[in-house]
Protein backbone atom coordinates (compact mmCIF):
# COMPACT_ATOMS: atom_id res chain seq x y z
CA UNK A 1 0.00 0.00 0.00
CA UNK A 2 1.24 3.43 -0.73
CA UNK A 3 1.84 6.10 1.85
CA UNK A 4 -0.66 8.31 3.07
CA UNK A 5 0.43 11.97 1.76
CA UNK A 6 1.43 14.90 4.28
CA UNK A 7 0.90 18.18 3.87
CA UNK A 8 2.17 20.49 5.84
CA UNK A 9 0.15 23.64 7.46
CA UNK A 10 2.25 26.77 8.54
CA UNK A 11 1.11 29.05 10.89
CA UNK A 12 2.53 31.07 13.42
CA UNK A 13 0.94 30.75 17.08
CA UNK A 14 -1.59 33.66 16.72
CA UNK A 15 -3.77 35.67 14.42
CA UNK A 16 -4.52 32.46 12.26
CA UNK A 17 -7.74 33.18 10.41
CA UNK A 18 -9.14 30.21 11.56
CA UNK A 19 -11.63 28.66 8.97
CA UNK A 20 -9.00 29.03 6.77
CA UNK A 21 -7.14 26.76 8.98
CA UNK A 22 -9.84 24.18 9.46
CA UNK A 23 -11.66 23.92 6.23
CA UNK A 24 -8.71 22.94 3.89
CA UNK A 25 -7.46 20.72 7.14
CA UNK A 26 -10.69 19.12 7.21
CA UNK A 27 -10.86 18.64 2.94
CA UNK A 28 -7.28 17.03 2.97
CA UNK A 29 -8.28 14.69 5.44
CA UNK A 30 -11.49 13.71 3.80
CA UNK A 31 -8.90 13.31 0.74
CA UNK A 32 -7.03 10.46 2.63
CA UNK A 33 -3.64 12.16 3.34
CA UNK A 34 -2.35 13.83 6.43
CA UNK A 35 -2.14 17.26 7.63
CA UNK A 36 0.64 18.46 9.87
CA UNK A 37 0.39 21.66 12.03
CA UNK A 38 3.66 23.42 11.95
CA UNK A 39 4.25 26.17 14.02
CA UNK A 40 7.65 28.26 15.94
CA UNK A 41 7.29 25.60 18.45
CA UNK A 42 5.24 23.19 20.13
CA UNK A 43 1.95 23.53 22.39
CA UNK A 44 -0.52 25.53 20.92
CA UNK A 45 -1.89 27.99 18.53
CA UNK A 46 -5.01 30.17 18.27
CA UNK A 47 -7.13 30.47 15.34
CA UNK A 48 -9.59 33.52 15.10
CA UNK A 49 -12.85 34.65 13.43
CA UNK A 50 -11.41 37.80 11.53
CA UNK A 51 -10.01 40.13 14.85
CA UNK A 52 -11.88 37.69 17.68
CA UNK A 53 -10.31 35.14 19.77
CA UNK A 54 -11.13 31.37 18.57
CA UNK A 55 -9.98 27.75 19.35
CA UNK A 56 -6.38 26.47 19.95
CA UNK A 57 -4.50 23.76 18.05
CA UNK A 58 -2.13 21.48 18.61
CA UNK A 59 1.16 21.88 16.80
CA UNK A 60 2.65 18.78 15.38
CA UNK A 61 6.24 20.06 14.55
CA UNK A 62 8.33 23.60 14.91
CA UNK A 63 9.58 24.66 11.91
CA UNK A 64 12.91 24.37 12.45
CA UNK A 65 12.54 20.32 13.40
CA UNK A 66 10.32 19.83 9.76
CA UNK A 67 12.13 18.59 6.87
CA UNK A 68 10.52 19.73 3.52
CA UNK A 69 11.64 16.72 2.09
CA UNK A 70 8.82 14.83 4.05
CA UNK A 71 5.83 16.72 2.90
CA UNK A 72 3.86 17.04 -0.13
CA UNK A 73 2.20 19.78 -0.36
CA UNK A 74 2.24 23.53 1.79
CA UNK A 75 -1.06 25.11 3.07
CA UNK A 76 -0.65 28.43 4.02
CA UNK A 77 -3.80 29.90 5.83
CA UNK A 78 -3.95 33.50 5.91
CA UNK A 79 -4.69 36.08 8.90
CA UNK A 80 -3.08 39.71 9.00
CA UNK A 81 -0.80 38.80 12.07
CA UNK A 82 -0.41 35.31 11.11
CA UNK A 83 1.20 35.78 7.96
CA UNK A 84 3.06 38.90 9.46
CA UNK A 85 4.88 37.10 12.43
CA UNK A 86 5.30 34.09 9.24
CA UNK A 87 7.00 36.24 7.02
CA UNK A 88 9.64 37.08 9.77
CA UNK A 89 10.22 33.83 10.58
CA UNK A 90 13.63 32.71 9.05
CA UNK A 91 12.89 28.92 9.61
CA UNK A 92 9.21 29.26 8.21
CA UNK A 93 11.42 31.01 5.17
CA UNK A 94 13.44 28.52 4.83
CA UNK A 95 10.90 25.89 4.89
CA UNK A 96 9.32 27.52 2.01
CA UNK A 97 12.08 27.95 -0.03
CA UNK A 98 12.83 24.25 0.61
CA UNK A 99 9.46 22.96 -0.35
CA UNK A 100 9.45 25.17 -3.27
CA UNK A 101 13.24 24.41 -4.89
CA UNK A 102 11.93 20.87 -4.86
CA UNK A 103 8.96 21.75 -7.07
CA UNK A 104 5.92 20.87 -4.47
CA UNK A 105 3.11 22.27 -4.40
CA UNK A 106 1.48 25.29 -2.17
CA UNK A 107 -2.01 26.56 -1.63
CA UNK A 108 -1.88 29.59 0.05
CA UNK A 109 -5.09 31.77 1.20
CA UNK A 110 -6.14 35.28 2.09
CA UNK A 111 -2.38 36.89 3.37
CA UNK A 112 -0.76 34.22 3.37
CA UNK A 113 1.07 34.81 -0.16
CA UNK A 114 3.06 37.48 2.38
CA UNK A 115 5.67 33.95 3.51
CA UNK A 116 6.00 33.10 -0.41
CA UNK A 117 6.53 37.30 -1.32
CA UNK A 118 9.26 36.79 2.19
CA UNK A 119 10.74 33.65 0.28
CA UNK A 120 11.29 35.19 -3.42
CA UNK A 121 9.03 32.23 -4.96
CA UNK A 122 6.27 34.44 -6.27
CA UNK A 123 8.55 36.01 -8.87
CA UNK A 124 7.33 34.97 -12.78
CA UNK A 125 3.80 33.22 -10.87
CA UNK A 126 0.07 34.50 -11.05
CA UNK A 127 -2.14 34.84 -8.27
CA UNK A 128 -4.09 36.27 -6.10
CA UNK A 129 -4.80 37.45 -2.38
CA UNK A 130 -6.44 39.52 0.05
CA UNK A 131 -6.33 42.75 -1.87
CA UNK A 132 -4.24 44.72 0.32
CA UNK A 133 -1.20 42.24 -0.88
CA UNK A 134 -1.35 43.10 -4.36
CA UNK A 135 1.62 46.21 -4.56
CA UNK A 136 3.65 44.06 -2.37
CA UNK A 137 3.66 40.76 -4.77
CA UNK A 138 3.89 42.92 -7.83
CA UNK A 139 6.54 44.33 -6.13
CA UNK A 140 8.16 41.09 -5.96
CA UNK A 141 7.54 39.75 -9.64
CA UNK A 142 4.14 38.36 -9.34
CA UNK A 143 1.23 38.66 -11.80
CA UNK A 144 -1.71 39.70 -9.24
CA UNK A 145 -4.99 39.59 -10.06
CA UNK A 146 -8.44 39.88 -7.68
CA UNK A 147 -10.15 36.35 -8.54
CA UNK A 148 -11.42 33.77 -6.89
CA UNK A 149 -8.80 31.11 -7.36
CA UNK A 150 -5.58 31.01 -9.37
CA UNK A 151 -3.45 28.14 -9.88
CA UNK A 152 -0.24 28.96 -11.41
CA UNK A 153 2.37 26.03 -13.14
CA UNK A 154 5.30 28.51 -13.86
CA UNK A 155 8.77 27.86 -12.85
CA UNK A 156 8.50 24.04 -11.54
CA UNK A 157 6.01 24.07 -9.34
CA UNK A 158 2.27 24.66 -8.46
CA UNK A 159 0.67 27.42 -6.56
CA UNK A 160 -2.57 27.75 -6.03
CA UNK A 161 -3.97 31.09 -4.10
CA UNK A 162 -7.56 32.91 -3.31
CA UNK A 163 -8.52 36.11 -1.42
CA UNK A 164 -10.72 35.35 1.36
CA UNK A 165 -12.45 32.38 3.07
CA UNK A 166 -15.42 33.36 0.54
CA UNK A 167 -13.33 31.64 -1.66
CA UNK A 168 -12.73 28.43 0.27
CA UNK A 169 -14.35 25.79 -1.89
CA UNK A 170 -12.66 26.77 -5.19
CA UNK A 171 -9.44 26.96 -3.05
CA UNK A 172 -10.14 23.33 -1.60
CA UNK A 173 -10.87 22.08 -4.74
CA UNK A 174 -7.63 23.19 -6.54
CA UNK A 175 -5.44 22.26 -3.80
CA UNK A 176 -6.05 18.98 -3.39
CA UNK A 177 -6.05 18.85 -7.27
CA UNK A 178 -1.83 20.41 -6.68
CA UNK A 179 -1.27 17.91 -3.75
CA UNK A 180 -2.39 14.90 -6.23
CA UNK A 181 -5.83 14.27 -3.83
CA UNK A 182 -9.00 13.19 -5.00
CA UNK A 183 -11.92 15.76 -3.38
CA UNK A 184 -15.36 14.31 -2.44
Amino acid sequence: MAEQKKIAFLVDTEGIEQVELTDPWQHVEKAGAVPRLLAPKLGTVRGFHHLTPADEFDVDVPYAHADPNDYDGIVIPGGVANADFLRMDRDAVRFVEQHVAAGKPVASICHGPWLLVEAGVVRGKALTSFPSLATDIRNAGGDWADEEVRVCTANGWTLVTSRNPDDLPAFNREALKAFGLRGL
